[in-house]
Parts: C-alpha cells; sequence; structure tokens
C-alpha cells in the first residue's frame, strides 16, 4: 500500500505539506488508479486498487489532517490484510534539500505529524518511506508555517519535474525493492 501524505480541501492543496499527496495524485494517474472515497475501515481515505511497477498495490490518500493519518492508514492496513511492513509512505521532508527524493525504511519521525500518527497507530517506524525535499524554512521561520505554506514561484517551476522524480523513485521501491532502488535514486558521492 502506498499513502501518499497532505491535508485535504482546496485551501491547503499547494502547500508544502502536501508534496505526498501531490506525488500519490501521479501514481494514480500513471496507473489508471482512480482514488474514492471509502466506507466502514476506509471511511476516512481515497483510495483505489491496480497495478503499479508490476504490482498490485493499493493507492490510498488520507482525507483527515495530517496528525491524524495514522487512523485512516491502520483501516486500510486492517481492510486489505496488509502487515505494516508493506506499507510505503510518500512525504514532505524539512530536513533534505527542496528537490531531493530519498528513500528509507524507519526511523525516527523529525517532527512530522503524520509519520507520528501512522507510527502510534501501526506501532511500528519499520514502514518504507519516500522522503521528498521541501528544505528548511528561511531565516527564523517557524518549521510548522512553513510547511502549510505554498511552495515559491521558484520552487513551482521545478515542482512538476520533483513529483515525477518522486513517483519513478516510488516505482523503483515497488520494483527492485529498497536497497537497489536507493543505488538507482541517490546519487553517488
Amino acid at each position: 500500500m502506498v499513502v501518499g501524505l497532505g491535508n485535504p480541501g482546496p485551501a491547503y492543496a499547494g502547500n508544502r505539506h502536501n508534496v505526498g499527496a501531490m506525488v500519490l495524485d501521479e501514481l494514480a494517474r500513471r496507473a489508471g488508479i482512480r482514488l474514492a472515497p471509502g466506507k466502514g475501515a476506509r471511511a476516512r481515505a481515497a483510495s483505489g486498487e491496480g497495478r503499479l511497477a508490476g504490482r498490485r498495490v493499493v493507492l490510498a490518500q488520507p482525507s483527515t489532517y495530517m496528525n491524524e493519518s495514522g487512523g485512516p492508514v491502520r483501516g486500510l492496513l486492517d481492510y486489505h490484510k496488509l502487515p505494516p511492513e508493506q506499507l510505503v509512505v510518500v512525504h514532505d521532508e524539512l530536513d533534505i534539500d527542496y528537490g531531493v527524493v530519498r528513500l528509507k525504511r524507519g526511523g525516527g519521525e523529525g517532527g512530522h505529524n503524520g509519520l507520528r500518527s501512522i507510527t502510534r497507530s501501526t506501532g511500528t517506524r519499520e514502514y518504507l518511506r519516500v522522503r521528498v525535499g521541501i528544505g528548511r524554512p528561511p531565516g527564523r521561520q517557524d518549521p510548522a508555517d512553513f510547511v502549510l505554506r505554498d511552495f515559491s514561484a521558484t520552487e513551482r517551476k521545478e515542482l512538476d519535474l520533483l513529483l515525477v522524480e518522486a513517483a519513478d523513485a516510488t516505482e523503483a521501491l515497488l520494483a527492485t525493492g529498497l536497497e537497489a532502488a536507493q543505488n538507482q535514486v541517490h546519487p553517488r558521492t
């Protein structure tokens, strides 16, 4: 299951915090998967099933605010009978420069309330992550304010490319596994 994190509604649509949901929209477009609101355990997310990178997948976007993402994710995992180890979360990352994508399994939440909620609801940090770099806030700007602002005009010029790169990284992760995908996605130093 691939989950793209964001906040609901048009007021948040262009926010940095919503880049995970933007990447999920790109993945759904590529796979021809229509995201629709569910019922019962799936009621607090838009989701759809199909094939991506040669695998059967569930794509999902919680319809709750970021800090409540865990409930819908847990409901979908339970409904589809998937362990948290088969969960891929696509999210914004302050600690990575804008335009950079990184893959990893587990680790801390780094103050990210969406990840904290998912960790709490699944009982583990050992899920896969597609970390989409949004960079640090300028000067002394509060990180919470920074993530809830739209991308700057300069960032928007490169945003489509970033979404494609993050979607490509997600597909590589699904197709080849974490280590091979990291070797492909992460630049060599």
